[in-house]
């Protein structure tokens, strides 16, 4: 199922740290480089995984540069000599010392692409290969342009193996995920649980004063230690499960992404440690969607007041729920009507609500118990060709028929303590699946700090407010060719997830004039003396509506 235990994670010796630092900073070893050197074709394969046109791109090339991706990212060999043109700083002889190179036996098989395939048969040159992956990272937040290194273990697409179940992931599309989502105001102390490799620490680093990163894993604590030197950043490192590590503290930002994938579990092993595939970094040795459940009911007692959280996850769906629109609740009243695909996950957070934390769920996609095999199956580098694909596939099935699931969700919970706790808390699910454009975070932090605000307004406060449409609103109208009067108006959204929001012509009128020049409250009941609607009927629908508006951003107090 996996390849023999990969080598040890790389060290932390200073002076070899620095100088690899110099060696990739002299290859202009960046993602911008690297993008311009594969050219569009290669670089859109690789994102999907697939790194034959980059190898033929780099082919025959010995620029340091090509050297350092072709070996670091893609899985190739190289010779010494061209691996000591590519680190002069550094030198083999350091990287090995380091353990980011190892000598090839001279009986290995070679997974990727030798780049000393067209050298003189005679060479005497050793050949070495990586013994991680080490790519370059690009990013942009609150504090300016990123531009680091980040290692973890080699991939299915360097190896050419499936993973090992202790494997090291690297920046994937779910860590890029998190860090759009995550908030970057200046805070005090922030907790990545469950780090992995680091990159949630490192961005967090930017913007705290201290940062505590933990994980189950001792090799992903070391590789993030390893990510924290190389690129300067400093984070406290803590062995453990869970909110263990940091029994009794709290925290101003909680990050996770957590092993959230839903991995059957072995009939004969009735305490679950062992499973089909034996990924523990992707689901934390639990069975179906429990670790979630285990963990959100610890974490409120760790949040400071004003303190936020925010992560990923998967939940299981009954069969039954699928039929629901997952339509948003119809206002922030914490007994309204929810969806029910969100049966699991509110029931993990009534315990965070019962303590006073504020929550809102966004599903943002939903797969069938097929795909959703298929999917995690491919993500550990076991695909058709191998012989366990379908041993993996059906057990997928059986446990998923066993608890009567007929999806999975995946999405984003956000929770935040009040800084002063004066009314009850809020519990929002809803289903978005589209994108806007702008930046994540700041739409959702402001949706959540608006979730907090109406929470305490009643309907004479919300009238006396002046709010603002926002700038990205616009009206669409869908019209009977010939007719005056629309079938339906719409209010789009530009920002955020480009929502759509049906509408009658007293709201539509009402968002229209809004501009902060008069209340609520006049507004409406100006559009009444012109529509000759009765206000009070107006008032009652427009309130609701409005609270919906200002939550999603469409409206600004």
């Amino acid at each position: 199922m996996h390849p023999d235990t990969p080598a040890a994670p790389p060290g932390l010796d200073p002076a070899l740290l620095d100088a690899l630092r110099r060696d990739l900073r002299a290859a202009e070893y960046t993602v911008e480089a690297a993008e311009a050197l594969y050219g569009e074709m290669a670089s859109e394969a690789l994102r999907r995984e697939n790194p034959i046109p980059a190898r033929r791109r780099l082919r025959g090339l010995t620029t340091p540069l090509a050297t350092l991706l072709s070996v670091f990212t893609l899985g190739a060999a190289a010779p010494h000599s061209r691996l000591a043109a590519a680190l002069p700083t550094l030198g083999v002889a350091g990287a090995v010392s380091l353990g980011v190179l190892a000598v090839v036996p001279a009986a290995d098989p070679a997974p990727g692409e030798d780049l000393a395939a067209g050298d003189p048969v005679d060479d005497p040159d050793p050949l070495l290969r990586a013994t991680i992956d080490l790519s370059p990272y690009a990013a942009r937040d609150d504090a300016g342009e990123i531009a680091w290194w980040i290692a973890s273990d080699l991939s299915e697409l360097a190896t050419g193996n499936t993973l090992h179940p202790e494997h090291v992931l690297g920046v994937g599309g779910a860590s890029l995920t998190l860090a759009r989502l995550t908030p970057r105001e200046r805070v005090g102390r922030v907790l990545d649980l469950g780090c992995g490799g680091g990159i949630q620490a490192l961005h967090a680093a930017r913007h705290a004063e201290h940062v505590v990163a933990t994980d189950l894993s001792e090799r992903a604590l070391a590789f993030a230690a390893f990510n924290a030197a190389l690129n300067g950043l400093e984070i406290e490192l803590r062995q453990g499960s869970l909110l263990e590590p940091v029994a009794g503290e709290t925290f101003d930002l909680v990050i996770s992404n957590p092993p959230f994938v839903i991995t059957p579990r072995r009939a004969e092993d009735p305490e679950g440690t062992k499973h089909s595939g034996g990924w523990t970094y992707r689901d934390g040795g639990r069975t179906g969607d429990t670790l979630l459940a285990e963990l959100l009911a610890q974490l409120p007692a760790h949040l400071a007041p004003g303190g936020r959280a925010v992560m990923l996850g998967n939940w299981e769906i009954a069969a039954g729920a699928l039929g629901n629109d997952g339509a948003a609740d119809a206002d922030v009243d914490p007994e309204a009507d929810a969806p029910a695909w969100a049966a699991h996950p509110r029931a993990w957070l009534e315990p965070a609500r019962e303590a006073g934390v504020d929550a809102w769920v966004i599903q943002r996609e939903r797969e069938d118990p097929a795909r959703y095999a298929e999917t995690w199956a491919r993500d550990g580098g076991v695909t058709e060709r191998d012989a366990a694909w379908t041993e993996l596939q059906e057990a997928w099935l059986e446990d998923f028929a066993a608890r009567d699931v007929a999806g999975i969700g995946f999405g984003y919970l956000l929770l935040q303590r009040p800084a002063e706790t004066t009314r009850p808390a809020v519990l929002r699910t809803e289903e978005v699946t589209g994108t806007g454009t702008g930046t994540l975070a700041t739409h959702l932090w402001e949706g959540m700090g608006m979730i907090q605000a109406l929470a305490s307004w009643d309907d004479e406060a919300l009238e006396a407010a002046r709010p603002v449409r926002a700038a990205d609103v616009v009206e669409r109208r869908h019209l009977t060719p010939g007719e005056v009067d629309p079938m339906l108006i719409e209010l789009v959204q530009g920002a955020g997830f480009a929502r759509s929001v049906p509408a009658d012509q007293v709201l539509a009128a009402t968002v229209g004039a809004l501009d902060g020049t008069l209340t609520l409250g006049q507004v409406v009941g100006a559009v009444c003396a012109l529509t000759g609607d009765d206000t009070e009927s107006a008032r009652q629908r427009v309130n609701g509506r409005l609270r919906e508006l200002m939550i999603t951003g469409m409206v600004h107090r």
